[in-house]
């Protein structure tokens, strides 16, 4: 059997040792099942006529040759044509070459329906092949098939529909209720919302204003909106993500590149031991028969077809990245699975990889009612549009809690500080541990050892309360590194920009063994470089994919995470975590290591029992029906064991 795995899921991939195109879909579009069974019925006929139909007249030798052999073309014939064309090309030792001679010479010495049986099951592989393919397939389809077929674009003053690949930058297009957003853009309508869980994995819709971008894939769930395009269809991040799937084949473990070179050396090997098993035993043997050995070589050919290596292997990358792919992870290559499954120090990011990169309130103290306390922050900060105000109003909001009836009088923004206003006569104050000193007021001191940002308010000089805002957890956080623990990987790091004192308190509460704030891109680079002065290390960073990307291109692996709304993360990465959860980084370490798994037991299975047969076929103790089994029956095997890694649950 062929690479064919490979060859099917990849046909923009023709190297030189695949450029062979020999599945029968391609070459009998009615049906890829249709000669198949003719060829078994014909076969199961031809076996059946063979010991129960006696009559000489009819079911003679020139018959059962002709009968035999439009069995064998039906299935047979794609094969006698690439061992013919790879001939002509100075390619002759391929597993199609050993198939050809090995059945043309059981047809040679009469035993025709054992060279029929080895072409019949090579195809019935194929067809176990294609399916599992076609499976890995929709696995990666149905994460990634989010681009709608047409878009409405606005030209000529009237809206026509057309595809999206043909809509240029600047152009505007139509969006309405339920349906996808085509192009990457910039909403033009006030706002609407959007389900982004195809993107991002939040179920959760997201609001997006004027002004605002929109990215290709989006669903619009509320009224018709216009879009002005700012991306080519090609350079959309969902196109890019698509593109990366559809090459992610193309980088090849090292596993599959030393069974592709292995089967370069390993079939001249035996096709010479063939003709030896043939014409050496005259010379050692008193009655020798050629028609006996000639048989045994021909045993000996079809067990030694290295199918089950060729295919399994490829396909079991391949199941992989299906795999990985519908639980929101996207491999660049097989080599990346391989690489993933060696790892064993974990190098993350604290805001957007384990952190949200959204503050939200943690903390209120205060010395009054809360909920006049809230009433006068919500007042005030209402007034401001920094993120801290903003994390402060949701909270409030969230609260069910309404401003002070009494509006606030004389506001002023001190910049860098925070705010001052006057509420029913008293001076307000809301801001950061500056603004009490700016204006004398006493505060503990226990105050400036609090990690978290903290905002403090006052009524005429006299401190009422503190509100402590931070970054938030992602929800899955802790799994992740408890997950990442349980692994065998103990060694996990935090590298962070952000000041110190916040880094170390993320790490404690997530179990992280080591980090490190106050760090800039350059920094974060020596840190890792260090951890790979140990040679030992195999290193995985994960990062948000934008001021990381130095890192991530350093590592060993570069895993980013919430790639599809980042062009860095998709170039640099190679692993993108579609869903943004950091617990899928376990996720893609057990499945590297599920399929590691399975190639390596689909190798030992493959070697074992052809070394068994190949001993019982020399010496004359298997037939062709073995052969058949130790060559396509061993196929078989191999391809549903790397079917396992599809169905199984991470």
């Amino acid at each position: 059997m062929a690479n064919e795995a490979e060859h099917n899921h990849d046909e923009h991939n023709h190297s030189e040792e695949h450029s062979h195109d020999h599945s029968h879909e391609d070459s009998h579009e009615e049906s890829p099942y249709l000669y198949p069974i003719i060829s078994l019925i014909l076969l199961l006929l031809g076996i059946g006529l063979d010991y129960f139909y006696k009559n000489p007249s009819f079911w003679n030798e020139t018959t059962r040759i002709i009968f035999y052999g439009i069995a064998f073309l039906l299935v047979g014939w794609d094969v006698l044509k690439i061992a013919f064309q790879n001939l002509t090309s100075g390619n002759v030792f391929t597993e199609f070459f050993l198939m050809s001679i090995a059945t043309l010479g059981a047809f040679y010495i009469g035993e025709y329906p054992e060279g029929v049986a080895v072409m019949l099951f090579y195809a019935i592989g194929e067809l176990f092949q294609g399916a599992a393919v076609s499976r890995a397939k929709r696995n990666i389809k149905a994460l990634l098939d989010v681009r709608p077929n047409t878009a409405n674009v606005f030209r000529e003053n009237t809206w026509q529909i057309s595809k999206p690949e043909t809509i240029k930058v600047g152009e505007k297009i139509l969006v309405k209720v339920g349906e996808k957003v085509p192009l990457d853009g910039i909403i033009l309508t006030e706002s609407s919302s959007f389900d982004t869980s195809a993107l991002t994995g939040e179920s959760k819709p997201q609001t997006i204003k004027q002004g605002e971008q929109v990215l290709a894939g989006m669903i619009n769930l509320e009224k018709i909106i216009e879009v002005e395009v700012s991306k080519l269809f090609t350079e959309s991040s969902i196109a890019r993500i698509l593109e990366l799937v559809q090459n992610a084949t193309s980088k090849k473990a090292p596993t599959e590149l030393f069974i592709r070179k292995f089967a370069k050396i390993y079939t001249p090997i035996v096709v010479f031991l063939a003709i030896g098993l043939v014409f050496l035993p005259y010379f050692f043997i008193e009655n020798y028969t050629f028609h006996t050995w000639l048989y045994r070589a021909l045993i000996f050919l079809v067990i030694s077809c290295p199918c089950a290596l060729v295919i399994s292997i490829p396909l079991g990358y391949f199941g992989g990245i299906g795999a990985a792919s519908r639980n929101g992870i996207l491999f660049k290559g097989s080599n990346y699975l391989d690489l993933m499954a060696k790892v064993t120090t974990v190098v993350m990011d604290k805001t957007g990889t384990l952190t949200k990169g959204v503050f939200k309130v943690q903390e209120i103290k205060t010395m009054i009612d809360e909920k006049l306390f809230l009433q006068y922050l919500k007042t005030v900060e209402s007034h401001s549009t920094h993120p801290v105000a903003k994390a402060i109003i949701a909270y409030v909001n969230e609260a069910e809690i309404e401003e002070l009836p009494t509006k606030i009088e004389g506001l002023e923004e001190i910049s860098g500080h925070g705010m001052k206003g006057i509420i029913h006569g008293q001076t307000i104050l809301v801001g950061n541990l500056k603004l009490l000193k700016k204006f004398d007021i006493i505060y503990g001191t226990e105050l400036e050892n609090i990690v978290e940002t903290i905002v403090v308010v006052a009524i005429d000089s006299e401190m009422i309360g503190y509100v402590l805002i931070a970054d938030q957890l992602k929800d899955d956080a802790q799994v992740a590194i408890q997950r990442l623990r349980a692994m065998g990987i103990q060694k996990t790091i935090m590298l962070s920009g952000d000041k110190s004192s916040i880094v170390q308190k993320t790490a404690s509460l997530l179990g992280i063994s080591a980090a490190y704030g106050d760090l800039l891109p350059e920094n974060k680079v020596e840190k890792v470089q260090e951890l790979k002065a140990d040679a030992s290390q195999l290193i995985a960073f994960v990062g948000d994919g934008i001021n990381d990307a130095p890192v991530l291109a350093l590592a060993d692996v570069g895993i980013a995470m919430g790639g599809l709304g980042s062009d860095v993360a998709i170039e640099t990465a190679d692993v993108v975590i579609q869903t943004d959860q950091p617990s899928k980084i376990a996720t893609a370490i057990n499945i590297s290591k599920k399929t590691k798994q399975i190639v390596w037991q689909n190798i030992g299975l493959a070697f074992g029992v052809k070394a068994i047969v190949l001993i019982l076929g020399a010496g004359g103790l298997a037939t062709m029906w073995e052969a058949v089994f130790a060559d396509v029956g061993v196929a078989l095997l191999a391809i549903l064991n790397a079917v396992r890694v599809q169905n199984m649950k991470f």
